[in-house]
């Protein structure tokens, strides 16, 4: 494909409902996507065009990725099955379906599946939410990287196109937390053929259609979305130009290079500049040894178009040797994440390259609309028969309005995966999802349980100009201070919830998902109907701390805005004639935390009451800002240099311990390891049993242990990762953080 053409395509994406429906449309749309021969058979089907890999059990509900794809593909008129939680020991239940016509999709499902299997102490979970009776071991370690090879394995033919939150997070070298080090792309592990990552709708569509008209899969490199293996140096056909990323972002020792336009006073009017010079070492203060250039006068360097300009990231080898160039890559990779001015990213493993195109486009409003109109039965597969499946006992009477975010939390996912610009659905199609649930969902009392995603009230809020906001690289729209480009009203939110708790049948109309409470301010009409009429008592709200130094590696708001919101909520619950409370969640042993952060966090918790239950210790997931940090001890939120600060970072286990028994100072298992601390703080004058004073100086028969601080740990994995197969919608969970 022509550079003017992909310079289209980039420009003006396809409406997803505008390709001719596929030949198989005439088979009609199935009441469940098959997952058995039996199923087709019925159905009528020799053969699926593509199937769907998951390792989560099959509900066909919008919140579950392979659903969702799954039902977009029907609706193209393509034939979809779905291999849900195979036996991966080996290739036979692969071969289930046949081989598909098109591509296997395969997924680990609605999250990781280390995050799936494993708490934040590296401990393998006992139950998991998306499996039938939360039954633990239904899926493996690296899941995607394992479907895959055992796709391949069963059908050596066969095109493997892998995707989900997994694949989106991993697509590059990436720090794993769970083996503690870089691994590599899950493309060359995997041998696919190509990974979608982000919101796959566009580019799935796109990939089936062309795939049905005869293109090979090899030849397919344009879509945006998606990452390939190339050989080593491959550009795309036209004018495209490779940039290495010190050329966007100077890691090593920070130089202010010359001038390369100044003129010199010298004859023959040369200029230097560090180029592409290696940094010093850490030790040194010379500057880089200058590459002399020639310029003529006034000669300027010609611009480079960035639809045609690829950077080259440090390769794997590189990054898992260094981690100041791991934080510099991270920062790159997050620098170039906005689709309106992304440009392509290289990286190199070995021999071979992993190509990264730029984001997909957002969707519209009647696209996002269109993905959600769906016939969905709304409830697991009848092969589960009467089993209990707790992600979907979670989500099944709330609905999601909204994806992407533009707070950039340091520790979510969220922003890597979905994007920061948001996508609305209409406020006709989200009130005719609260119909369908109460005429379909066994069960349905009148209360729908949540209208939100991954931030609640961040519904139809976006830039105020369009080219702004494609031209922008900041990292989030509301960090240190919101932008004064962004717009906070919250009207069409406020007329969503009216019309939403006035269908017929419905009594209540409840909001579980996580708040951006310093956005909520700007607007107190909001805060009042949220307060008056959509919290059922208790509304959970995330500072995650109240020091300066961790909110800004996390780059969250500070206490003052959540002081503002509280004032807010008490006022108008008192006006409402309610009595309602603010449940906070904070994180423990974030990077950027010190042992005193913690110390203040307890006396703060102490003050106001707060005896927290569940609490969260920070995880280290694969791409991530906070990741970066924890690796490589560096903040990529600014410039990387080998001489930067440190970012203090918590990585022992006696540590990680010791901030979570803070989060609970009043559980009396964790007061021996607090009395230990606190004496080596030099503040052994908070124990005692005093008002003043943190913990007791008596210890309770039959509790406490130095090795104590796990007490609380929450079986649910964490909010921020439940999100959607093959790149799409999430499947929310009550009181995910923002």
């Amino acid at each position: 494909m022509t550079s003017a053409k992909l310079a289209a395509r980039s420009s003006a994406p396809r409406n997803l409902f505008s390709y001719r429906k596929y030949w198989a449309s005439r088979f009609g749309t199935a009441p469940f996507l098959p997952m058995s021969r039996a199923e087709m058979d019925e159905l009528g089907w020799d053969s699926c065009d593509v199937i769907l890999v998951t390792g989560d059990a099959y509900i066909d509900h919008p919140s579950f990725g392979m659903a969702l794809i799954g039902r977009l593909l029907e609706a193209q008129g393509f034939r979809v099955g779905i291999i849900s939680q195979p036996d991966w020991r080996s290739a036979s239940a692969f071969r289930l379906l046949g081989e598909p016509n098109l591509f296997f999709g395969v997924t680990a499902g609605n999250m990781d599946s280390m995050v799936n299997r494993y708490t934040a102490d590296r401990r393998p979970r006992s139950d998991d939410a998306y499996t039938p009776n939360a039954e633990p071991q239904r899926r493996p370690d690296h899941a995607v990287v394992v479907y895959a090879q055992r796709c391949r394995e069963a059908f050596p033919g066969a095109n493997v196109v892998i995707g989900s939150i997994e694949a989106s997070l991993r697509r590059i070298a990436h720090y794993d937390y769970w083996s503690d080090k870089v691994r590599r792309s899950v493309l060359p592990d995997s041998k696919a053929d190509l990974l979608i990552f982000g919101s796959a709708e566009r580019a799935v569509v796109e990939l089936a259609h062309r795939l049905a008209a005869g293109e090979r899969i090899a030849e397919i490199r344009d879509l945006r979305g998606t990452a390939f293996m190339v050989p080593r140096g491959y550009l795309p056909a036209g004018d495209w130009a490779e940039i290495d990323s010190t050329e966007v972002d100077t890691p090593g020792t920070l130089v202010r290079h010359p001038d390369p336009y100044a003129m010199t006073a010298d004859a023959g009017r040369e200029a230097t500049c560090a180029g592409r010079a290696a940094a010093p070492d850490a030790t040194s203060a010379q500057s880089p040894t200058p590459v002399v250039i020639q310029f003529q006068l006034h000669q300027r360097m010609p611009r480079l178009d960035r639809g045609r300009t690829a950077i080259r990231l440090p390769s794997y080898e590189q990054v898992a040797a260094d981690p100041v160039l791991y934080a510099h890559a991270s920062r790159t990779f997050h620098v170039e994440s906005n689709p309106g001015n992304a440009r392509a990213l290289i990286q190199a493993h070995g021999e071979r390259d992993v190509w990264l195109n730029p984001p997909p486009l957002p969707l519209s409003t009647p696209e996002m609309d269109g993905v959600f109109a769906s016939p969905f039965q709304r409830r697991p597969h009848p092969s589960y028969g009467d089993a209990k499946i707790p992600a979907f006992e979670m989500i099944r009477f709330s609905i999601n309005i909204m994806r992407g975010c533009f707070g950039g939390c340091t520790f979510c996912s969220i922003t890597e995966h979905e994007g920061r610009i948001i996508q609305s659905r209409s406020e006709q199609s989200i009130v005719r999802e609260i119909e369908e649930i109460r005429d379909k969902t066994p069960g349905f009392t009148g209360i729908i349980s949540d209208l939100g995603g991954p931030t609640a009230n961040m519904y139809r809020l976006a830039c105020r100009d369009a080219t702004i906001e494609a031209s922008c690289r900041r990292l989030s729209c509301v960090f240190p201070g919101i932008c004064e480009n962004l717009g906070t009203d919250h009207t069409p939110l406020v007329n969503l919830y009216r019309k939403a708790r006035a269908v017929p049948g419905v009594k209540k109309v409840l909001i579980s998902s996580g708040l951006r409470y310093d956005l909520a301010v700007r607007d107190p009409q909001y805060v009042r109907e949220l307060v008056s009429h959509h919290v059922g008592g208790y509304l959970k709200i995330a500072p995650e701390h109240t020091e300066d130094g961790p909110l800004a590696h996390m780059m969250k708001p500070g206490m003052g805005s959540y002081e503002q919101f509280k004032a807010m909520f008490e006022k108008f619950s008192k006006e409402a004639g309610k009595e309602q409370y603010l449940i906070p969640y904070f994180i423990a042993a974030h990077p950027g935390t010190t042992d005193q952060d913690m110390l203040n966090l307890a006396l703060w918790l102490k003050r106001n009451g707060f005896r927290l239950d569940q609490v969260q210790t920070f995880l280290p997931t694969p791409m991530a800002l906070a990741t970066a940090m924890y690796h490589s001890r560096k903040n990529p939120l600014h410039k990387v240099g080998r001489t930067s600060g440190q970012v203090e970072t918590v990585r022992t286990g006696r540590q990680r311990r010791l901030h979570k028994a803070f989060l609970r100072y009043h559980d009396a298992n964790n007061w021996p390891l607090l009395r230990e601390a606190l004496k080596q703080m030099g503040r052994a004058d908070l124990i005692g049993n005093g008002r003043q004073q943190l913990i007791p100086s008596f210890q309770p028969a039959g509790t406490g242990s130095l090795r104590s601080g796990t007490a609380g740990e929450p079986k649910a994995p964490p909010r921020a990762l439940a999100r959607a197969a093959v790149g799409t919608a999430p499947a929310r969970k009550p009181g995910r953080r923002r």
